[in-house]
């Protein structure tokens, strides 16, 4: 029996907003109950700079969630429980691996009811995150969207989390229309999968130029040194001072550390909707197609094989960071999606073709705009931060803060070998991830244009380097250093390439 095409209420997806609730998220929790929390909440920043906010947290009283009677209400409970942990993990000149029963006792109990673990995840900064300036106008706008939590009441960090907001808004449409698509390819209707591939081809340049604006109000040094650091995880944290990870007290005696990553894009349910509706699938680091010697064979060989179904460990594992229905809401789409092999069936339909293979190629420029991010926010600003380390004094060196920034610089001074054998060159998880986007293309043309192959490479220092004469036109792509070497660090974290992880953006 075909699986029935998945209807968005069922999942607590909106027809209008997306991922993003259809109203506004909750701002204020009104039970004076919970006066204790919205108190710090309105003085974050200001308990942080001044080093009293674990003094304060220690000293709350224990608040259960038995007046939280909203779904908004629990997700408002579980972001502003999740900056308050994050505060008092990060916000001290040596991180702390206990919180405290008043923050844990609550906060496990918003983790349970939403299907969320024990962390600041990106349902917490972005989707439950935000508030319009006016009803009537489009959340999309970025100038008609505001946050409600921030760790340090920068406008870069305010920025950081809205232009993803704004993304999952512009996206939204995109749900509705390639659920048509699905439907329409059951009934072999080719001209509907053509508009709705090009309707969707359309939007995800809209969001390729949305996540360009970072650069406007976002600095990457504050957020390098200011904000990554209380965005920051408890797992790979030894170097920042978290060995093991978090203890979240809840008295009982029995509580055991726990590791999880930091808020990471790589959690947005959009982004892997994308992935599954078109059939794009992520390996393992360094791995090939099945079958496959090269990528301009890769289409045909994949569309040999089940979508929807990655192996690659490292999506599933992010998925356990998204919000329960939307996580089996991705569960859904990749048991319906049939969108590829549609259109590999009828690759003769030029139309057809063009328009899915102009998804593909949006996608990928996508990936590459955030690249190129990653390069400009962490990489650039991490061999500064190695630099300036080298170049201070160790007396002034040993009374640094203790946090992710500082540990990126220090750990960073011996070289890590990353995998590559042979000749083959490294392919870290950004240029493997939006190289993979290229593979399912139709056209013989589109899929020289995304495959791997001689292009341009822009290292993270800002040095191009010219194809070779001859090379053929590929799109802009980001090269590995000369000595074959290259340390990917993501926004919330540094994560190092071995079997266990896999090839997608995280940030």
């Amino acid at each position: 029996m075909i699986p029935s095409i998945p209807r968005l209420s069922d999942y607590d997806v909106s027809a209008l907003h997306g991922f993003l609730p259809t109203d506004p998220p909750c701002d204020h929790l009104s039970d004076p109950y919970y006066r204790h929390w919205e108190s710090i909440m309105r003085n974050l920043q200001a308990l942080i700079s001044t080093k009293r906010l674990r003094a304060v947290i220690d000293k709350q009283p224990i608040l259960y969630t038995d007046f939280l009677h909203t779904e908004a209400e629990w997700r408002r409970a579980y972001s502003i429980l999740g900056f308050m942990a994050h505060a008092y993990i990060w916000g001290g000149d040596t991180p702390m691996d206990r919180v405290p029963p008043s923050i844990s006792v609550p906060f496990l109990s918003t983790c349970e009811h939403l299907e969320l673990p024990s962390v600041a995840t990106y349902a917490a900064v972005v989707l439950w995150n935000w508030k319009p300036l006016l009803l009537n106008e489009p959340i999309d706008n970025l100038e008609n969207i505001y946050t409600l939590n921030t760790f340090t009441g920068s406008l870069d960090e305010s920025w950081f989390y809205l232009v993803s907001a704004a993304i999952e808004a512009r996206g939204a449409p995109i749900i509705p229309i390639m659920l048509d698509a699905v439907a329409a390819a059951r009934y072999n209707d080719s001209e509907t999968v053509t508009e709705c591939l090009r309707s969707f081809a359309e939007r995800l340049d809209e969001l390729a130029t949305l996540l360009v604006r970072m650069y406007e109000n976002c600095d990457p040094h504050v957020f390098y040194n200011r904000i990554r650091p209380y965005l920051a995880g408890s797992k790979n944290m030894a170097e920042a001072g978290l060995p093991n990870g978090v203890i979240f007290d809840t008295g009982s005696g029995a509580d055991t550390y726990v590791q999880h990553p930091g808020g990471s894009n790589a959690q947005s349910s959009i982004i892997q909707f994308f992935d599954l509706v078109l059939g794009v699938e992520h390996r393992p680091t360094g791995m090939r197609p099945p079958g496959t010697s090269d990528a301009s064979s890769a289409s045909e060989s994949e569309n040999r094989h089940p979508v929807g179904s990655p192996n690659n460990n490292f999506i599933l594992e992010m998925r356990k960071y998204m919000p329960g229905p939307h996580r089996r809401f991705l569960e859904h789409i990749g048991r319906v999606a049939n969108i590829r092999q549609y259109v590999f069936d009828h690759r003769d339909n030029r139309a057809l073709s063009t328009a899915f293979d102009a998804c593909l190629a949006m996608l990928r420029a996508f990936r590459d705009k955030h690249i190129q991010m990653v390069s400009r926010y962490i990489i650039v600003k991490s061999r500064e931060s190695r630099s300036h380390t080298r170049s201070i004094s160790p007396t002034v060196a040993k009374g640094s803060v203790m946090n992710l920034a500082t540990a990126s610089s220090k750990s960073s001074e011996a070289k890590r070998k990353l995998r590559g054998t042979g000749g083959t060159a490294l392919i870290p998880f950004l240029k493997q991830a939006r190289d993979e986007t290229g593979e399912p293309a139709i056209d013989a043309w589109a899929r020289r244009l995304l495959s791997n192959g001689p292009g341009p490479a822009e290292y993270a220092d800002g040095v191009t380097v010219k194809a070779p004469l001859g090379a053929g036109a590929r799109l802009t792509k980001m090269g590995e250093h000369a000595s074959g070497e290259m340390e990917i660090v993501g926004l919330a974290g540094v994560w190092r390439v071995d079997d266990s992880e896999g090839g997608i953006c995280h940030w």
